[in-house]
């Protein structure tokens, strides 16, 4: 019996092969093992050249400074960091912008900060799933310390404009020292979208390596020069990231976050063509289907997402009997939920309509054979369960 197809690419992807190999030279005593904290003998050097290396691939896929690159352990710490980090600088006071369709890891730090005293608005989608940079413009006062805004949704794939976004924040502050800063969760763009951060003109930017064929447990945090001083730490205990993020580094997993980035870098376009394309197969192949709707633009989208409504089945029931398929009904931080998708109800959907919902999403290992047999297995059990 053939294993299911993996259709769960935005919840986590495979790590790539030449990852794992350049990871696996990094964990035993004949590899590069040792702390890159640990400056008084060569062990520790290696290690630290292989570290700084790999923080340059990653500055490399950003287009940035790698000193402007801070390790942490994913998207989450990178979040809580930037957002927790501006306002407890400020004291924990002035105002943020975000919206209701963040990532939990973005809306949970929010909620934490405005028990606090910090005032935050937050942004509504159009029936898209998108927030767009007029919302911002709208919403930007005098107090507004920061916006944090994810590029590419999670769950629609949903691309928010950040660049305009970013022009918004410089053409609104009156000086330097108030600037309004720019948050991006940039999860679920690094390594399938292009990111220039100076072109985006974001101040902050936040990775996961496991969400472009990297290993768990390691990210980034993007933070511009300029604005360093505006950070505090939010993990103390060592003073290391320049004082940012304290904490031993694990050599093999960042460079395993490098390989990943440079891999990303050099396949990017290819990779992009390649999956929009087969997501675009996929779609083409149930639309038709009765009661068969995309949630979310076909334009404004990730090349990796494919978000679909399967309106008046259940969607339990659609899940549990998709046995050929690896999917999602949602983000992977909420599936123990049984709660509709916050993400889809803020776009309009019904509670049965979100619950009947089902996330599918394509990656680098996907094939042709893949797509063809996900086709005829997700119209075998629709039109099965419509019959009832």
């Amino acid at each position: 019996m053939k294993p299911p197809i993996y259709l769960d690419y935005a919840a986590t992807t495979p790590v790539d092969p030449a990852v794992a190999e350049a990871m696996s030279q990094c964990l035993t005593m004949d590899g590069t093992f040792a702390n890159p904290a640990s400056r008084s003998h060569i062990y520790g050097w290696q290690a630290e050249e292989k570290v700084e290396a790999a923080r340059s691939q990653v500055a490399e896929l950003l287009s940035c400074d790698p000193r402007e690159i801070v390790w942490t352990s994913g998207a989450t710490e990178s979040n809580n960091l930037a957002l927790k980090g501006v306002f407890e600088k400020q004291g924990y006071t002035g105002h943020l912008i975000t919206s209701v369709v963040e990532h939990k890891a973005v809306v949970d730090p929010a909620k934490w900060l405005e028990a606090r005293g910090v005032d935050v608005t937050w942004l509504t989608p159009d029936s898209s799933g998108v927030i767009h940079p007029d919302q911002v413009k709208a919403a930007i006062r005098p107090d507004t310390r920061l916006v944090s805004l994810m590029q590419v949704n999670n769950e629609t794939g949903a691309i928010t404009q950040i660049a305009e976004i970013g022009k918004l924040c410089r053409d609104t502050s009156t000086d330097s020292e108030h600037d309004v800063l720019l948050h991006v969760d940039a999860a679920q763009s690094a390594g399938k979208l292009p990111i220039d951060v100076n072109q985006l003109q974001v101040d902050f930017l936040s990775l996961s390596a496991h969400k472009f064929y990297g290993p768990k447990g390691v990210g980034a945090l993007y933070v511009r020069r300029k604005v360093q001083p505006q950070l505090a730490p939010v993990t103390h205990g060592g003073g290391h990231e320049r004082g940012m993020r304290s904490g031993t580094l694990p050599t093999h997993q960042l460079v395993g976050m490098g390989e990943a980035a440079r891999i990303c870098r050099e396949k990017l376009s290819d990779d992009m063509s390649r999956i929009a394309g087969l997501r675009d197969e996929l779609w083409a192949g149930i639309a038709d289907l009765p009661g068969v709707r995309r949630n979310g633009s076909a334009e404004q989208v990730s090349p990796i997402h494919l978000n679909v409504c399967f309106s008046g089945m259940d969607g339990e029931a659609l899940q549990l009997s998709l046995r050929e398929l690896a999917v999602s009904s949602g983000s992977a931080c909420t599936s123990a939920s049984i709660e509709p998708s916050y993400v889809l109800k803020a776009m309009g959907l019904s509670d049965s309509d979100a619950h009947s919902s089902i996330r599918f999403s394509l990656g680098r290992f996907t094939t042709e054979d893949d797509v063809a047999r996900a086709v005829a297995h997700i119209r075998d059990v629709v039109l099965q369960l419509q019959a009832g």
